[in-house]
């Protein structure tokens, strides 16, 4: 992938400034401020608004405040004694408008993730391949977590860590099956991954995300190149940060993000396998 010389950086201050004011607006808002008071404030038309938001956050207003909302719901959830508590701390002024959103906000229902995942099963197992240590976990709605690393008790840690309350279930026939993909998928990438995922993070993670998952084996970008394809060139950090809060390794391929001048960027589960990914794809 190839980015195309961005022009934001003739962005007058006052842009930048005016979007970090609306942005704050929506942080501390409970109710999403209408576009055009947005604009209004900005000094901009709402088309010129939108566009030069969306450009500098990676976000549509309305995306934005609804990602600042999710932020909330997962502070305020276990931390109140209800629900419905929390639901009204976060903003939302009814239980129609929480319980519409919630499940895919969160992941999973209101009162699972306020208990850490208490109710819902997850299967996993631990093994070895070629790049050491790996677990795989999967939902009901698909693959969860794929961790990497030198030591299975501590990638059984991590996994218990992310859902304290979930019922943790070592795999059956049919999760078998799912665990030798991923072992194959590891250890020839280009056979590609066809199983659904459980895909659990932000708005933008998730469109970051989409976006690794198009970058063929054997290729590879860099966080400017994300940027550009998601249709936000200023985001770059952002989209670094998404990539090191991607939890489920080679089916997501965060490998696949190197420098612009070719040489490999930082990868959560260590430089070295990255290497070795990169060269089997490009084998």
């Amino acid at each position: 992938m190839k980015s195309s010389p961005a022009n934001s950086n003739s962005r007058p201050p006052r842009h930048t400034t005016a979007v970090t004011a609306a942005c704050r607006a929506l942080e501390s808002s409970n109710e999403t401020p209408d576009l055009a008071a947005l604009a209004v404030a900005a000094g901009l038309s709402r088309f010129h608004f939108h566009r030069l938001f969306k450009k500098t956050t990676g976000l549509t207003p309305k995306a934005y405040a609804q990602a600042q909302r999710a932020r909330r719901t997962r502070a305020e959830l276990p931390r109140r004694r209800t629900v419905t508590e929390a639901l009204y701390g976060a903003g939302f002024n009814s239980n129609g408008r929480f319980y519409a959103q919630s499940t895919q906000m969160l992941g999973m229902t209101p009162s699972r993730f306020r208990a850490g995942g208490v109710g819902e099963t997850i299967r996993f197992a631990v093994g070895e391949c070629s790049l050491g240590s790996f677990l795989v976990a999967s939902s009901d709605h698909g693959v969860c977590a794929i961790f990497l690393g030198d030591d299975p008790d501590a990638l059984a840690r991590e996994l218990q860590d992310r859902f304290p309350q979930a019922q943790l279930r070592g795999g059956d026939r049919a999760f078998e099956r799912t665990v030798a993909r991923v072992v194959g998928l590891i250890e020839a990438p280009k056979i590609g991954w066809d199983l659904p995922l459980d895909v659990r993070g932000t708005a933008f993670q998730q469109r970051v995300w989409q976006a690794l998952r198009k970058i063929p084996a054997g290729a590879t970008a860099s966080y400017s190149d994300i940027a550009q394809s998601i249709g936000s060139p200023r985001a770059v950090r952002a989209v670094a940060t998404a990539c090191a809060s991607n939890k489920i390794a080679v089916a997501i391929p965060c490998h696949r993000i190197v420098r612009r001048d070719g040489n490999l960027s930082g990868y959560r589960w260590g430089v070295e396998r990255k290497r070795q990914l990169l060269a089997r794809e490009k084998a």
